[in-house]
């Protein structure tokens, strides 16, 4: 059988094939620490696991659920968004429960780009926002973030060029993969930036409420809703990356059209991880507190092991990453992480894995324990 064209126009996801790799030389013996992926090693709260235990005894908690999720869960939703941003939605017709929000760029991508329809994309960032682009038969054309801008794009730059066929554009704040955030000021300039030019905003949110201290979502900004939608995640916030808890928030118009794609495409989520869900947002200080003095732990010693490479960092960053630059003269970033994989052991992810703009950088994550970072620092 030939495969269809559009598998013509991307490749395999860079840490599906890279941690075969990686799994192989566990196989053969080899001390692998693995700091290249972000996903959460820590548990979710006692109180979410006892939650979703008892959940499973609920009377028709094994049948299908609805493909808005549960009116509770929209609830619990939209309270946290009042709470943690000062945003206020309607949880009957401005918030869709995601299968992780990965699933949620997909849909977005369905419900409103036609094929020819241009996406600007961040570089660097996400490397699913170009391949969804991509497979939809939409045009990928990338704009520019750079440290000296504090990884923001040239608004002003961007307005100068010819975007009659935008259709969408994705930023993500807190930045992953370098952790630079944008302030109230700087989403307000997108926000009108993407009503002048008639482009849907779309902000991928979840890093803020690790390690940051100043929690954003662009819909805080007035107006935000009549041309943004956010997308946030459970993953990272509460160490559910496994369960496939995302969310799109926006108006009804907006969500409607995303419900058209996704209840073609799935079911409801499980019930009882929707309870899960539900307890996890209703977490008090306390979780926050406590994810964020791991965190800081941790990153404090990986800021010792960047040190050891001769990288330079920003202290002031967010999120569970350390971007960090390598020093003048250095490999290539591709060759500088293989070399360090296969002589010390330790996997590390390129910057060029989320753009061109990435090369000359590597990215540390903190989903590792701390005494595997002490002994990744001895292995140097």
């Amino acid at each position: 059988m030939i495969t269809a064209e559009r598998l013509h126009t991307v490749q395999e996801y860079y840490f599906s094939r890279k941690l075969r790799e990686v799994r192989g030389l566990i196989q053969e013996g080899k001390p692998i620490i693995n700091m290249g992926i972000g996903s959460p090693d820590l548990a979710p709260s006692p109180k979410v696991l006892e939650t979703l235990k008892a959940a499973i005894a609920d009377t028709g908690a094994h049948q299908y659920q609805s493909y808005q999720g549960l009116p509770e869960l929209r609830n619990a939703i939209a309270e946290f968004y009042k709470v943690k941003f000062g945003v206020t939605v309607n949880p009957a017709n401005e918030i869709l429960p995601l299968m992780g929000s990965k699933e949620g760029i997909m849909h977005i991508g369905l419900a409103f780009l036609n094929e020819g329809d241009e996406v600007l994309l961040p570089n660097p960032g996400y490397p699913t926002y170009s391949s969804v682009t991509k497979l939809i038969g939409a045009v990928p054309r990338t704009y520019d973030l750079k440290a000296e801008n504090n990884w923001f794009p040239d608004l002003e730059a961007l307005s100068q060029t010819d975007l009659s066929k935008v259709k969408l554009m994705w930023v993500s704040y807190p930045h992953m993969p370098t952790g630079a955030t944008a302030d109230r000021e700087q989403l307000s300039h997108l926000v009108d930036f993407a009503k002048k030019h008639q482009i849907l905003l779309v902000n991928d949110n979840p890093y803020s409420f690790v390690l940051s201290k100043n929690p954003t979502s662009i819909l805080s900004v007035d107006g935000a809703k009549d041309c943004a939608l956010e997308l946030n995640s459970l993953s990272k916030t509460f160490n559910m990356a496994g369960w496939r808890v995302g969310m799109v928030l926006g108006n009804q118009e907006h969500i409607n059209a995303v419900l058209k794609v996704k209840s073609n495409m799935d079911s409801g989520m499980f019930y009882g991880i929707q309870k899960g869900a539900i307890a996890a947002l209703n977490s008090g200080p306390d979780w926050f507190e406590g994810l964020d003095e791991v965190y800081n732990r941790r990153r404090e010693l990986m800021f010792q092991l960047v040190e050891k490479l001769g990288c330079a960092y920003d202290r002031n960053a967010v999120g569970m990453f350390v971007w960090s630059k390598l020093p003048e003269g250095s490999l290539p970033s591709e060759e500088f992480i293989d070399k360090v994989l296969y002589d010390k052991h330790i996997f590390i992810a390129p910057g060029t894995i989320f753009g061109s703009n990435g090369e000359g950088y590597i990215r540390f994550s903190l989903c590792v324990k701390e005494e595997k970072i002490k002994e990744a620092i001895e292995r140097f």
